[in-house]
């Protein structure tokens, strides 16, 4: 049998994969709470300063010349990162991007190679082990050496445990576990900034926020290999051997199960030839589905982080901003589980449709008032803009594991996560606009929803499809794709099967 008729016999979603997916879910709580650290670690109090106009020589000079009117504990406070310093706590931001960036490279194409568990389990250890460096830090270089490689960390067992969450389970069920882990991630935005709330000194918060980490970390260790992975590795008998694992923990024994070994070595050989980012390149079907995942995750995180960097101006408690902004996102969610599942939507038209539903909304803004009080203003389009870029952005992760196969799906969803850093990274620059006209960043916003959702279009929908394991799966349910599995690409594709031989 192949791997999917072997699931239906173990159990698609049974008692043993609700805990292991709970347990990679509940892990997003953490990688929230570090994602989200910098903002209030890193906040800014009133100051006073003595003399106006004066300009400190050293930085024992300012400490004699500044007074904090505001009672908060944080790294700016604690190193004085005012003035000619103030630059220093973005920059400590940006480095955790950085590393979220390099990570999602690095990480997603190493555990297509190696394995998805040892390189979840190695990097939620590492991750904790430098959330610990950042509480303790004993200097600024040191804390933002910190945020670079917990950010290295963060993306690179983000991106694995995403794609564990699906591989344990049956192909029906994946919409419904990537849905779980954005929710999760939303929910832990909100629980950190109720976290800071109650406990203000920075360090204390930084060191409760990551011992959470420790329990993930426990709790993780016992968990398989994906048999997705193995199977499309070719390791037939340790992916029979999880497989029986999973049915005894799921109170279903099963003795006679042996999968399907057509295909697999093979295409095991020729990954070992190639690179797992090269072949996103080579193949011409992965090669044109990706130039148009790429920008439809860069569109996603481009609108996302900006509408977020402009709904932040919002006056009130630091802390209750950071739970609304986790919070506002939940409603996504439901209306993702319900559209993508229906026939006359699917993953592909609901992507699209919400996509350039933010778009309009960001279109609406550009005529609305600056009237916070009213219902029809700048801030509820906006909104609802991220409402709505929050279920594409959602729908975005489930969609591309799907469109790739387990032996290509890591370094897919890696090469992807880049593109959407990227957005992430020039999206606070769009509000800067506004200098050229006050409409501006909302025209950006706009054409990057509407532009992208009509590039969705151009992908082939993917429910109760068979999910793909190896690429020569790919190639020969490639005839029944639309616009980009064109003949064009099926004659390439055929050209690259023989050239590779």
């Amino acid at each position: 049998m192949d791997l999917e008729e072997a699931l239906k016999v173990v159990g698609e979603f049974g008692p043993y994969q609700k805990r292991a997916v709970a347990v990679l879910v509940l892990t997003q709580v953490y990688m929230a709470c570090q994602s989200m650290l910098i903002v209030l670690v890193g906040s800014t109090p009133e100051y006073h300063i003595e003399q106006q106009g004066w300009v400190p020589s050293s930085r024992q000079e300012l400490h004699q010349h500044v007074t904090f009117t505001e009672d908060i504990d944080s790294i700016v406070t604690e190193w004085f990162l005012i003035k000619q310093e103030a630059y220093k706590v973005s920059l400590a931001g940006s480095l955790f991007f950085t590393g979220l960036l390099v990570g999602n490279v690095v990480f997603g194409p190493l555990s297509d190679r190696i394995g998805r568990r040892p390189v979840y389990l190695t990097g939620l250890f590492f991750e904790v082990i430098f959330g610990y460096v950042t509480a303790f830090a004993p200097s600024y270089e040191v804390f933002a050496l910190s945020r670079l490689l917990v950010g290295l960390m963060n993306g690179g067992i983000g991106l694995v445990c995403f794609v564990l969450t699906q591989e344990y389970v049956g192909k029906s069920y994946w919409a419904m576990t990537g849905t779980l882990t954005s929710i999760s991630f939303a929910v832990g935005i909100a629980l950190f900034g109720a976290l800071g709330y109650f406990i203000r000194p920075w360090r204390s918060l930084a060191t409760v926020a990551n011992s959470s980490g420790v329990l993930f970390f426990l709790m993780s260790v016992t968990l398989p290999e994906s048999p997705r992975w193995l199977y499309s590795q070719g390791q037939m008998e340790r992916a029979e051997e999880v497989l029986r694992y999973i049915a005894l923990r799921n109170g279903n024994p099963v003795k006679n199960l042996t999968l399907k070994r057509v295909g697999a070595a093979k295409d095991r050989n020729r990954g070992n030839r190639a690179a797992g980012v090269l072949q996103l390149v080579i193949h011409p079907v992965l090669r044109l589905r990706t130039m148009v995942l790429m920008y439809v995750w860069y569109a996603c995180s481009l609108v996302y982080y900006g509408l977020t960097l402009g709904a932040a101006e919002t006056s009130g408690s630091r802390y209750v901003n950071v739970a609304m902004y986790g919070l506002v996102e939940l409603p996504a969610y439901p209306l993702c589980i319900y559209f993508i599942n229906k026939h006359w939507a699917g993953r592909r038209k609901s992507m699209a449709s919400f996509l350039c539903l933010a778009g309009s909304a960001c279109f609406c803004s550009m005529f609305m008032p600056e009237n916070p009080g009213s219902l029809l203003s700048v801030t509820s389009f906006a909104l609802l803009g991220k409402l709505m870029v929050s279920a594409a952005f959602n729908i975005a992760y489930v969609y591309t594991s799907e469109l790739y196969p387990t032996v290509i799906r890591n370094a897919g969803l890696g090469v992807c996560s880049m593109s959407c850093r990227v957005g992430g990274i020039l999206a606070p620059f769009v509000p800067s606009m506004r200098a050229l006209h006050t409409s501006m960043p909302f025209t950006v916003f706009c054409l990057s929803g509407l532009s992208a959702g009509c590039l969705g279009l151009l992908l082939p929908e993917t429910l109760n499809g068979p999910a793909a394991e190896t690429l020569e799966e790919l190639s020969s349910s490639s005839t029944q794709s639309r616009v980009l599995e064109s003949k064009a690409s099926l004659y390439e594709d055929d050209k690259w099967q023989s050239n590779h031989k």
